[in-house]
């Protein structure tokens, strides 16, 4: 049996308002927002389309999950507080079990982090999914790509290259059974909670949705530094490591994207502040390498400098 637009809407994304500081959520011409006073709004938008960030059949509830963990991974780059978000669907059919799973599984991660859908549109057409998230954050607290300094120690939360290692198992690339390898890049955990934390705490800071060396490369370009990283230093799990040692390929790692970790720089009499910090709710945190003057970004490995080029995901490479 078909559904209609707003029975689809009403069904599936319609729920009371949770949050304080929202006047008018869904089935409006408009959503009425509280902002909070003395901050900031931070604001960010990602889509997902199928056949290019996910694969078609993708499990419905796993998508829910990504489509608004990506946007969040934003804010906390930003060590935003997140608020609210907008869901826009382009679905080529209005299918019930389907829009149920994925339903569960973003209003679910948005309970986590106290986040309310407060509007959005659907249409007809090839499948993507669009998410707009707003968070707060205070001016003076805000983190950016473009305040890395000198001397800065480069760190990284969680684990690096797992969910590459994910997309390669499902490409038929990699033979290893890792079922956590796919929930990785199915399901990814945004640092939410590791972000707010770094506010004020953070030179500079990204999330590893592109690949680290491509990531990292932004903020390098951007403050107007270089950095080395230290390859036995790389938080690579064991699975990426038996897929290296398989003869995968060696840069996965740095060149996978999907990970959603966070990338971020902290002056040196800050790291015993920073740890202590990331100790608090059980978040790994380690340093990877340091900012130094030299532009470029490069790796030391077994005694050699590998001067990196950006080796990460681009939506619309450049071709000679």
């Amino acid at each position: 049996m078909s559904i209609g637009e707003f029975e689809l809407i009403r069904r599936f994304f319609t729920r009371p308002p949770r949050r304080f500081d929202v006047v008018q959520s869904v089935g409006d011409d408009c959503a009425l927002l509280r902002p909070q006073t003395g901050k900031c709004l931070a604001i960010t938008m990602d889509t997902l389309v199928e056949g290019v960030h996910f694969m078609a059949g993708t499990n419905p509830e796993n998508l829910g999950h990504k489509a608004l963990a990506v946007s969040l991974s934003d804010l906390a780059a930003m060590g935003a507080t997140p608020a609210w978000v907008t869901l826009a669907l382009t679905l080529p059919d209005p299918d019930e079990r389907w829009l149920n799973d994925f339903s569960k599984g973003f209003a679910t991660l948005a309970d986590q982090y106290g986040v309310e859908l407060v509007g959005g549109d659907t249409t007809r057409g090839p499948l993507s999914i669009t998410v707009h998230a707003i968070g707060f954050v205070g001016e003076e607290g805000a983190l950016r790509r473009s305040a890395a300094c000198w001397g800065d120690g480069i760190y990284l939360t969680g684990e690096l290259g797992l969910a590459g290692l994910g997309l390669e198992i499902l490409l038929g690339k990699s033979t290893q059974n890792v079922p956590e390898a796919v929930a990785k890049l199915e399901r990814p955990q945004p640092r939410v909670n590791a972000g707010i934390s770094l506010a004020g705490l953070a030179n500079a800071c990204i999330d590893v949705s592109d690949g680290l060396a491509a990531d990292l490369g932004h903020i390098l370009h951007a403050s107007g530094v270089g950095a080395t990283l230290d390859w036995t230093a790389l938080p690579l799990p064991s699975p990426v490591r038996q897929y290296i040692d398989m003869g995968g390929d060696r840069w996965m790692p740095l060149r996978a994207g999907d990970d959603y970790e966070i990338c971020f720089t902290v002056a040196a009499e800050r790291e015993i502040e920073l740890v202590s910090k990331m100790g608090e709710f059980g978040c790994s945190c380690v340093r990877i390498g340091h900012i130094d003057q030299q532009m470029g970004l490069r790796l030391r490995q077994g005694g050699m400098v590998i001067d990196l080029a950006e080796i990460g995901y681009q939506h619309f490479p450049v071709v000679d």
